[in-house]
C-alpha cells in the first residue's frame, strides 16, 4: 500500500460534506469512491474511473458484504408480508389499548410511554443492530404517525438504542468480533478484558441515557426541536424537502381485504428473526470451536465464533418462510401472491441495497488509501499518556465518521491502541473502551453509516434529516465522554 498522506482523508471528508450540504447521498458517495480511486491511480482520470467501477464490483467479493446487501433487500419482502397480512394492524390495535389506558391516566402521557417502549425494544434486541433498528422502526412507525411524533424522532430512538446496546451487552456478533481483535493483539483473556471495558465505555451508556432523558423531559434541541414543532403545528411527519428512505409502497401497502387483523401475524415472523439470530451464530461457529469443556461451553464459544452476516441473512430468510407457512395455513395468501410480494418487497428496497453497496465501496476505497492508518500514525508522536484515552476516542470517532463503519474502526484502532496502552502504562480496559466508544460515536454521526441507513429506512425517514437531528444529541454524549476520559486519564495514568 502506498503512502497517500493527507490525500487519504480528502475523499471521505468531501463525500460527507457533499452529503450534508446537497442531501444527495448517492452522488456524494459515488464522488467519494471515484475521487479515492483517482488518487490511487495518480490522478489518471481514465484508469481511476475504471478502477472505481471495479471497486464497486469488488464489494461482492466479500461474502459478508453480499449477505448484508441481500438482507437489506429481503427485509422489504418481510415488511410487505406483515403489512398485507394485517399483522401490523393487529399489533397497532393492541398498542392502541395501551395508549388509551395511559391517555386516560394523563393527557399526552401516551406519547412518552410509546417512545419509552420503542427505546426498550431497541435495547432488548441487542443481539444484532440491524434487527434492532429494523424492528423498532417497523413496529412503532404507525403508532408514532398516529400520535404525530416526527419520523426523525423514531429514527433517532431506533439508531441510538441499537449499537449502544449491542456493544454494552456483547453476547452477539459484536462481542465475537471484538474478542477476535483482542486475541490477535496477544490478550490472553479477551472475554474478561471486553467485559471489564464496559464500565468505561461511556458513550454508549450516555447515548441511551440521553434518549431516555429526551423522551421523559419532552425537551428537544436543534433540528429535532424544529421537527417536533413542525409535526405538532402542521401534522407533517416529514419535512417538505424530505425523501424517505423507504418507498411509500412498503410503508403504505394496503392490507388484504376480508381478513381479521391479528397481532401475532406480525409478532411471530419478527420474533422468529430475532430468535434465529443466536441459533444461527451458534450453527455457523460450531465447527470453529477447538477446545470446550462442556456442551454449554462449546455453545457459548460457538456463538462467539459465528458469522454475524450469515446469521442475520439466515434469520430473515427463516422469518419469511415462517410467515409464508402461517399465512398459507390461514388461507390469507396463495403461493403466487406470496412470490409476488417477495419480488415486490425486494424491488422496493433496491435503493437501500444500492446505498449499502456504495457505503461498502467507499469503505474499501478508504482502506486502499490507508485513511485510518494515516490518521493513527499521524497521532502517535504527540500523544501524552494522560490524554491517551481521550485522544484515542477522538481518533476512533473520526475514522468511524469518515468511513461509516464502527467495525472497520475497531479493526484499525485496536492494533494501535493496545500497544500504545502497554507502552504508556495505561489501563487496558480504559483504552479498549475508548476505542469501542469512539467507533460507535463516529458511526452515529456519519451519514454513510450502515446502522444509520437502516434506522432511516425502517423509520421511513429522510436519511440526512435523521443524521442532522441525531447529531446534537450524539455530540453532547461525545463531549461528556471526552471530558470523562481526560479526567480518568489524569487520575489513573
Amino acid at each position: 500500500m502506498d503512502n497517500y498522506g493527507f490525500l487519504s482523508i480528502l475523499p471521505p471528508v468531501i463525500a460527507i460534506i457533499l452529503a450534508l450540504r446537497t442531501k444527495q447521498v448517492y452522488i456524494a458517495l459515488l464522488f467519494g469512491i471515484w475521487f479515492s480511486w483517482i488518487i490511487i491511480n495518480d490522478f489518471n482520470f481514465l484508469t481511476g474511473t475504471l478502477a472505481a467501477i471495479e471497486g464497486m464490483v469488488d464489494v461482492f467479493k466479500s461474502p459478508g458484504n453480499t449477505r448484508t446487501i441481500m438482507f437489506s433487500a429481503l427485509v422489504g419482502a418481510l415488511l410487505l408480508f406483515i403489512q398485507y397480512s394485517k399483522g401490523v394492524e393487529g399489533f397497532i390495535n393492541e398498542l392502541n389499548k395501551v395508549i388509551a389506558y395511559f391517555e386516560n391516566k394523563q393527557s399526552g402521557y401516551s406519547r412518552v410511554v410509546v417512545q419509552l417502549m420503542a427505546m426498550i425494544t431497541g435495547i432488548v434486541l441487542f443481539v444484532e443492530t440491524s434487527i434492532s433498528s429494523l424492528t423498532v422502526g417497523t413496529l412503532y412507525r404507525p403508532v408514532f404517525d398516529k400520535l404525530k411524533i416526527p419520523r426523525e424522532k423514531l429514527a433517532y430512538i431506533a439508531d441510538s438504542s441499537s449499537a449502544p446496546s449491542s456493544i454494552l451487552i456483547p453476547f452477539n456478533a459484536w462481542g465475537a468480533f471484538i474478542m477476535g481483535l483482542l486475541l490477535t493483539q496477544g490478550i490472553e483473556n479477551p472475554f474478561s478484558t471486553m467485559l471489564s471495558s464496559i464500565a468505561y465505555n461511556f458513550y454508549p451508556i450516555l447515548a441511551i441515557a440521553i434518549v431516555f432523558v429526551v423522551i421523559v423531559t419532552k425537551k428537544d434541541i436543534g433540528s429535532m426541536a424544529k421537527a417536533e414543532k413542525r409535526t405538532r403545528e402542521t401534522g407533517k411527519l416529514l419535512s417538505d424537502t424530505a425523501q424517505p428512505m423507504l418507498s411509500s409502497e412498503v410503508t403504505s401497502y394496503g392490507a388484504k381485504e376480508g381478513i381479521k387483523a391479528k397481532a401475532y401475524n406480525m409478532i411471530v415472523p419478527l420474533a422468529t428473526m430475532v430468535f434465529m439470530m443466536p441459533i444461527n451464530l451458534a450453527y455457523t461457529g460450531w465447527d470453529a470451536v477447538e477446545d470446550s469443556g462442556s456442551f454449554k461451553d462449546h455453545l457459548f464459544k460457538a456463538i462467539g465464533q459465528g458469522s454475524g452476516s450469515s446469521s442475520v441473512l439466515y434469520a430473515v430468510l427463516t422469518a419469511i418462510l415462517v410467515a409464508m407457512v402461517m399465512y398459507r395455513s390461514q388461507k390469507i395468501m396463495k403461493t403466487k401472491e406470496m412470490i409476488d410480494l417477495v419480488l415486490k418487497g425486494i424491488s422496493e428496497l433496491m435503493p437501500l441495497a444500492l446505498l449499502m453497496l456504495l457505503a461498502f465501496a467507499i469503505g474499501d476505497a478508504c482502506n486502499a488509501l490507508g485513511t485510518g492508518q494515516f490518521v493513527a500514525n499521524w497521532s502517535k508522536d504527540w500523544l501524552s499518556p494522560a490524554f491517551l484515552p481521550a485522544v484515542i476516542f477522538v481518533i476512533s470517532s473520526f475514522i468511524a465518521f469518515s468511513t461509516g463503519t464502527s467495525w472497520g474502526t475497531f479493526a484499525i484502532m485496536m492494533a494501535i491502541a493496545i500497544p500504545m496502552a502497554e507502552i504508556h502504562g495505561a489501563p487496558l480496559a480504559l483504552v479498549v473502551a475508548a476505542t469501542l466508544g469512539g467507533g460507535v460515536f463516529g458511526d452515529h454521526c456519519s451519514p454513510i453509516s450502515d446502522t444509520s441507513i437502516i434506522s432511516s429506512m425502517a423509520s421511513a425517514s429522510d436519511h440526512i434529516d435523521h443524521v442532522n437531528t441525531q447529531l446534537p444529541y450524539a455530540l453532547i454524549g461525545g463531549l461528556i465522554t471526552v471530558t470523562l476520559y481526560v479526567i480518568l486519564g489524569l487520575i489513573m495514568i
